[in-house]
């Protein structure tokens, strides 16, 4: 079996009104350099995004957050942050900032497909998970 590879990952947030400081996990980024993987998954739940705040501009949100993948595919759609080498993009999107959009601190992982550590992540930092029965 080949060795793990290492891969960078943050988690994307919406944090509806930023002074408040509360937030929704929406989506994960995986960047691996040495597979040549950069990938954002988003799972917006609009429902839970307007518990936080009725007034959110839920379209424009999305909107935003459809950019974060475009971006991490790169290609000639991506705009000008897409033309950027893959580190650079990765860099980018998880750049500290202070918006309705942001990424949690990126974190360090080994996997044997950053495909599949992507999956994991939005699984267990994105979905709720149902109750367990007892």
């Amino acid at each position: 079996m080949p060795a793990p590879l290492w891969y960078d990952y943050a988690i994307v947030r919406v944090v509806p009104r930023p002074e408040r400081e509360e937030f929704l996990n929406v989506g994960a980024i995986v960047s691996s350099a040495s597979a040549k993987f950069l990938a954002a998954r988003i799972e917006l739940d609009k429902a839970r995004l307007r518990a936080f705040d009725p007034g959110v501009d839920v379209e424009a949100v999305a909107t935003h957050l459809a950019a974060i993948v475009r971006i991490c595919q790169g290609g000639a759609d991506s705009g000008p942050i897409g033309q950027l080498g893959q580190r650079d993009r990765f860099r980018w999107l998880t750049a500290p900032r202070s918006a309705v959009i942001q990424t949690s601190a990126v974190h360090l992982g080994r996997c044997h497909d950053p495909a599949g550590a992507l999956d994991h992540l939005v699984a267990t930092m994105v979905r709720i998970r149902p109750p367990e029965r007892g």
